[in-house]
């Protein structure tokens, strides 16, 4: 099993990146909370990893923190929830907001995110009940802000990324508030969206 991924950062597409670990290129699926702390294409990254074997694909999927891993690692434990819709929970909120959902076994957090509906929320918050890390800190803050050009382009990549389409992800970041984080921007704009 692949465990952690040392290298530059070749391509950035989300939700994949490719990472070159002695001229060798790994393609790698990672959440939108990963993607945006990942350095500038070129630059060295060490990524965390989780390899999924099927009977047609082998799939390596990275996260940044120990913390987003474990939780990906009890999502897809949960019957009915594939690496894709797992992927999909940690691009749609961060480990901390995962946590604090089941803890007060809040539905509605996640029914926000495309692709999960009420039963398969219910069906979350039953499973991870006991199992996910209360008052998670220590993620990885990023070095430097991006620029609003930037942050937005970011945040319209994470919501295709996310399954909205082009024209449903340009109408979210029309009111985007300058200033924001991509991950806040991400958050806005779900919101913007579920309303």
């Amino acid at each position: 099993m692949i465990g952690r991924l040392t290298g530059l950062l070749g391509e950035k597409t989300p939700p994949q990146i490719l990472v070159d670990c002695g001229g060798v290129g790994y393609e790698v699926l990672v959440p939108m909370s990963t993607f945006y702390l990942l350095p500038s294409v070129g630059e060295k990254t060490t990524l965390l990893t989780h390899l999924v074997v099927r009977e047609d694909a082998q799939i390596l999927f990275g996260f940044l923190t120990p913390h987003e891993r474990d939780a990906f690692r009890q999502l897809i434990k949960i019957s009915g929830v594939g690496p894709r819709t797992a992927l999909g929970v940690l691009s749609g909120m961060s480990v901390e907001d995962l946590s604090q959902a089941v803890a007060q076994q809040d539905a509605g957090m996640l029914v926000k995110i495309p692709g999960i509906g009420k039963k398969t929320a219910e069906r979350l918050l039953l499973e991870l009940k006991g199992k996910m890390l209360e008052g998670l800190s220590g993620l990885r803050s990023s070095g430097q802000a991006p620029s609003a050009e930037q942050s937005a382009s970011d945040v319209e990549q994470a919501l295709m990324a996310l399954g909205y389409n082009e024209r449903e992800a340009r109408q979210a970041l029309r009111n985007l508030p300058p200033g924001l984080s991509v991950s806040e921007g991400i958050k806005w704009a779900l919101k913007a969206l579920s309303a």
